[in-house]
């Protein structure tokens, strides 16, 4: 008990990192190929796209008919450098009414609109966390 009369108020609510917020850029994690292919500007085509948006600039993943796996491993179509990815972490499947995020098994979920889950359908504007990382599903 002599350890719990020791701890003052100061003691319990400091923040973590004495209040430093490490500085993180998503678009850093995307792989120089996906960097390159990217947008960055607003999409001019019609199409469907996947936002990163980063501290200094936003880049548009513009989206085929194939389904896009999504991971840290260096097969995954969109590589995600980022240790909060697992390296196989969801795939992104196109559908003719949009699209359909599945979680492909990872360690710390797949994230829509603030919800976990297994499989959920996409509809313009929706938020998609995967780690550490937020993504945008855009239809134009």
């Amino acid at each position: 008990m002599l350890f719990a009369t020791r701890m003052t108020s100061q003691t319990l609510i400091r923040p973590v990192a004495d209040g430093l917020t490490e500085r993180f850029d998503p678009t850093a994690c995307l792989d120089e190929r996906v960097r390159h292919e990217a947008a960055l500007t607003d999409p001019v085509a019609p199409g469907r796209y996947i936002q990163v948006q980063g501290p200094d600039r936003t880049l548009l993943i513009p989206l085929g008919s194939e389904a896009i796996h999504i991971g840290r491993g260096l097969s995954a179509d969109l590589h995600l450098d980022e240790s909060s990815v697992s390296r196989r972490h969801a795939i992104l499947v196109p559908r003719p009414s949009g699209a359909r995020v599945l979680d492909d098994r990872s360690s710390n979920g797949t994230f829509v609109n603030g919800r976990r889950i297994q499989q959920a359908d996409l509809s313009n504007g929706d938020v998609i966390v995967i780690g550490r990382i937020m993504l945008r599903y855009l239809e134009v």
